[in-house]
């Protein structure tokens, strides 16, 4: 199917192509993802190409983390619980 839309004085022509995939799925598995899609007002296949879609794209948020952000991730991993109530009562006293 191809198709052209005009914005700014500028033509861009597009042009989709298919490709049909065969899947191996327990029948179950199909018939539910059917009535699924049914129920969205979709096609299994647009929503299994979604799916595949957003999974296989590069998310802006995985783009924000910049390397020390990434080096500190984890770091209060063994902190006790408690220390949110410690400081609480720290922050109390310092500012009475």
């Amino acid at each position: 199917m191809a198709g052209c839309f005009f914005h700014a004085y500028n033509l861009f022509y597009f042009v989709r192509m298919d490709t049909k995939l065969t899947l191996r799925l327990k029948k179950k598995t199909i018939e539910r993802g059917k009535t699924f899609a049914k129920k969205r007002k979709t096609s299994l296949s647009k929503m299994i190409e979604n799916y595949l879609d957003k999974i296989t794209t590069v998310s802006v948020d995985e783009e924000a983390i910049t390397p020390l952000v990434k080096s500190l991730s984890g770091v209060l991993k063994n902190v006790p619980i408690g220390y949110k109530n410690e400081y609480a009562d720290f922050l109390g006293k310092k500012y009475k």
